[in-house]
């Protein structure tokens, strides 16, 4: 007998299915993209569970015959192409047809379609690539393709979904670029029996992104516009003053495609390098025109990716697009910058004036970084004093600096007198000086712990370098202070304490966001964060975390939700690691924090007290060790 054999049609088209039917996402996207080829205005699709259990998506396209209906769930049969010739000049969006045979073959699979002009439409239905019925039915003008218990027949793969969440969310990914690259097309995306999005279809991008992402983000938009020989390019950008925390924002639409392309999205990059006030991402649509045949869509079988006759001009096209919407000609920074929402403090500067950090009545000071409710580090802000607060004269700042030094590892010396030091601060600090004198009756002694590891100084404001009678040490204080929140998070089981906002900001969620926000309220209290909805996608933010500064509290937010997006079937446990572990990230002290010695100390202190000191919640390493044997072989000592 012979090895070599033909498959049958099914294995064949399960095997097809591999590649064009990946998860839920896909099959929308295929029955969306015949819907926009076969003309239609409007296009509603409907899910259900993420889209695992139930997916239907109904247009006012032209509809098909009988006949043409028949043939449509045939393998290759297609009416984009004819010939190889036409895969060089394409004007539509699938073109392979495979889609409905490889859905079908994978689910329970049903299609009704009318033709204008038919007074009856016809019905298919196939059930695991198996032809169960085909005849006539009343139905509207039009197509109504529904799609049920996606891979029921092939277990292996529906394993590896993601949750209902996470699935449901590409598919809402998916239609929000879709909406964003056919403007004069009406979408409505229905999940689980709640509208999650809706656009207008009236031709107008600018009205398309602002029912989607909003009016804040439309308010920030800037208008691209470049053309040259044979290459357009217009569509929107924000402002460098708002940016998004991943490329998930980010529409590339290429003659009407949606695609990834890394050159496009390093352009853009690029031209941003220098204006990012922090790191992120643009909110952008690009619409790409260029001639046919300078590109190949045939690259990829799910057509998400372009290749380019030359990249290198699309990449300077797409910069100089960039570049001249954030700064025209004739334009200031002014007309772009944006503009400061939370002036917190005025400071005055005052020439030859020593300005010493407030130290707190329990000797601590307050810090953006989390530290001020119990690590007692100084908040760098609270060293600039208003007009109003006295200031220390130079001989008294010499006397608290010496002390503090003594207190560290100095010799003392006549200057570093206790009472001295003990004046100095009482001067400085007011009341504060009755509680710190409480607290240590003895400067010289402050803080000091025998066999402790000792700080000796501080390299590129980002590691810390200490001491002990065994060795030399580098601690990476961003990682270590992670290490110490997560810890102290990690030790409050019921609720994280939380401060109440006098000034309630509001955080607006795009339709997907806001779903997982009010899915997981009860998680975000626990956290420490309550919101109270505001509005259809608006939530109004009264209480923070006690150890997250407010200004971190928004982009805290948006990046446990990116975790709870991205993460798969989970227990409860694992959901509050990474929320946890991404709180201590953003809370903690950062690479380019200045810290003093009475700073690092604490958190070497605070370091040694975890129960992990010698890695952060995400597995980096938070602190090296070299032993004096270490380091005499590296000297050439022994």
């Amino acid at each position: 007998m012979s090895l070599i054999h033909v498959l049958d049609d099914n294995t064949i088209n399960k095997i097809a299915a591999g590649e064009v039917v990946e998860r839920p996402a896909s099959v929308v996207k295929e029955l969306v993209e015949n819907s926009i080829d076969a003309g239609a205005t409007k296009i509603e699709v409907e899910i259900m569970a993420g889209g695992t259990s139930l997916m239907r998506v109904t247009d006012n396209g032209c509809g098909m015959s009988m006949e043409d209906a028949k043939l449509a769930i045939e393998r290759h049969a297609t009416s984009k192409i004819r010939e190889v010739g036409d895969l060089y000049s394409l004007g539509t969006l699938g073109f392979r047809g495979e889609a409905l045979p490889t859905i079908a073959a994978v689910s329970r699979f049903r299609m009704r379609t009318r033709k204008e002009g038919a007074e009856l439409g016809t019905e298919v239905r196939i059930v695991g690539g198996v032809r169960q019925e085909i005849g006539e039915t009343g139905c509207s003008l039009g197509t109504t393709i529904q799609v049920e218990d996606l891979f029921f027949n092939t277990p292996a793969r529906k394993k590896f979904l993601k949750t209902t969440h996470t699935e449901g969310g590409r598919i809402s990914d998916f239609i929000t670029k879709l909406a964003l690259s056919c403007p004069d097309i009406a979408f409505r995306l229905i999940n689980n029996n709640k509208a999650a999005a809706m656009t207008p279809g009236n031709g107008s991008l600018f009205d398309a992104i602002r029912s989607i992402y909003g009016s804040q983000a439309a308010d920030a938009l800037l208008a691209l516009s470049f053309e040259d020989e044979d290459i357009k390019i217009t569509g929107y950008i924000t402002k460098p003053s708002m940016l998004k925390s991943s490329r998930a924002w980010q529409t590339f639409i290429v003659n009407g495609r949606i695609i990834s392309n890394k050159a496009i999205a390093k352009a853009i990059d690029n031209a941003y390098h220098s204006l990012l006030p922090k790191a992120g991402f643009p909110l952008v649509v690009l619409n790409i025109t260029v001639p046919q045949r300078s590109v190949d869509v045939n690259v990829h079988p799910q057509k998400s990716e372009m290749k380019f006759e030359d990249e290198g001009r699309i990449f300077k096209a797409v910069y100089k697009a960039v570049v001249d919407a954030i700064r025209p000609v004739g334009q200031t920074l002014e007309h772009v910058a944006g503009s400061v929402q939370h002036a917190e403090r005025h400071c005055v500067m005052e020439p030859m004036q020593f300005v010493a950090p407030k130290v707190s009545a329990d000797g601590n000071g307050s810090s953006r970084n989390g530290f001020g409710s119990s690590f007692g580090i100084t908040d760098a802000g609270e060293l600039y004093r208003t007009a109003s607060e006295p200031t220390m004269r130079f001989a008294e700042a010499q006397a608290v600096l010496q002390g503090e030094r003594a207190a560290y590892g100095g010799e003392p010396t006549a200057a570093t007198d206790t009472s001295l030091v003990c004046e100095a601060r009482d001067a400085a600090y007011g009341a504060a000086g009755d509680s710190l004198r409480e607290a240590a009756p003895d400067a010289a002694n402050i803080g000091m712990y025998q066999d402790s590891i000792m700080p000796i100084g501080q390299v590129d404001r980002c590691y810390i370098i200490a001491q002990d009678k065994d060795g030399l040490y580098i601690v990476d204080q961003h990682a270590a202070h992670e290490r110490i929140l997560y810890d102290k998070f990690s030790a409050m089981a019921e609720r994280i304490p939380s401060q109440q906002l006098l000034v309630h900001p509001i955080l607006s969620f795009d339709a997907r966001e806001a779903a997982l926000v009010l899915e997981n309220q009860e998680l975000f209290r626990r956290l420490g964060f309550d919101m109270e909805a505001c509005g259809a996608q608006d939530f109004r933010l009264k209480e923070v975390p006690a150890d997250v500064p407010v200004s971190e509290a928004e982009d805290m937010v948006r990046e446990i939700l990116a975790k709870l997006y991205d993460m798969h079937e989970t227990t409860a446990q694992e959901i509050r690691h990474a929320c946890l572990a991404t709180m201590a990230c953003r809370a903690a002290i950062k690479s380019g924090d200045e810290l003093n010695f009475r700073q690092m100390r604490i958190v070497l202190d605070e370091l040694s007290r975890t129960a992990r000191p010698y890695t952060c919640p995400h597995g980096r390493p938070t602190i090296l060790k070299f032993s004096s044997e270490e380091l005499a072989k590296m000297f050439k000592r022994t």
